[in-house]
């Protein structure tokens, strides 16, 4: 079938598979990058408040 100037293709099966594979591949990043680097992140700042907030020892 012709495309007309303008008007977005249709999309076929393979890239509706094309797609949701690329989908499953965001989802799985999610868990082995984003997570692990903000749970680091917390940590430092965790961290930091404490060696900034804890008493000293003036004597």
């Amino acid at each position: 079938m012709r495309q007309l100037k303008g008007k977005p293709k249709k999309e076929t099966s393979r890239d509706k598979k094309e797609r949701k594979q690329a989908m499953q591949e965001a989802r799985r990043q999610i868990g082995t990058v984003v997570l692990p680097t903000l749970v680091v992140l917390v940590l430092l700042l965790v961290l930091f408040v404490y060696m900034a907030t804890r008493p000293t020892n003036n004597e």
